[in-house]
């Protein structure tokens, strides 16, 4: 796609506990104000992709910053990163909601945004955007594309992810968008439903989607 001018560049942000963290930016050029929105990384990690979606924000007119959420696992690629956090039993939510956090606040100093911040997140970050809605400040409107983990068995939940998402439910601060496919497993249909009973129970202000022949990933914009 031909894009509009733009600066895209990785800054460093503060996130969980003051951690100094990657993040990459994209930005129009230009005084603004723009909106600004966070993009959560999926669970293959900070990648190409990622910043892509970065930039087609900056495309139309948004200032996207996307923390790296993976940065603690070192300096490898970032599908050898996503491995290790699999290994480890995911990311911690604490840690994640800080690093998320800090994105917030770093978007809101900057003196080109208009002082409006979104959050969309992807896959395991979907299941992010729904619990950083849910629990952290400063949000004006939340998208979950295919968050999987949002409803959850107890035998999944793990010490770093203790508590499904939507148990925090009642305490969702902004209004919700949910992107999904009929075909996926994780979140299935009869999750996305579940969802839908807990939002109508708390008389959140919501809006889903579910696409037929979709699977998982359908917004992934390095696939066809």
């Amino acid at each position: 796609m031909a894009y509009e001018a733009m600066l895209a560049e990785t800054v460093l942000i503060r996130g969980h506990r003051g951690d100094q963290i990657d993040a990459y930016l994209a930005r129009p050029l230009g005084t603004g104000p723009y909106p600004g929105v966070v993009v959560i990384h999926h669970m293959p990690g900070w990648d190409g992709p990622t910043k892509e979606i970065a930039r087609r924000f900056a495309h139309h007119r948004y200032v996207a910053i996307s923390p790296n959420l993976h940065f603690r696992e070192g300096k490898a690629t970032p599908e050898e990163n996503s491995a290790s956090v699999r290994a480890a039993g995911g990311m911690p939510d604490d840690r994640t909601m800080g690093d998320v956090q800090g994105a917030i606040d770093y978007l809101r100093t900057l003196p080109y945004v208009n002082g409006k911040v979104g959050i969309i997140g992807y896959c395991s970050g979907g299941r992010q955007a729904y619990l950083a809605a849910c629990t952290l400040r400063g949000i004006d409107a939340a998208i979950d594309c295919y968050g999987g983990g949002v409803v959850a068995k107890p035998e999944e939940l793990t010490a770093r992810q203790p508590v499904a998402p939507i148990e925090f439910t009642k305490d969702l601060q902004c209004p919700l968008l949910g992107l999904f496919g009929v075909e996926d497993s994780r979140p299935s249909p009869e999750d996305v439903a579940r969802t839908e009973e807990a939002l109508t129970k708390w008389g959140k202000t919501y809006e889903f989607h579910t696409y037929d022949n979709a699977g998982h990933a359908f917004f992934a914009v390095d696939r066809p």
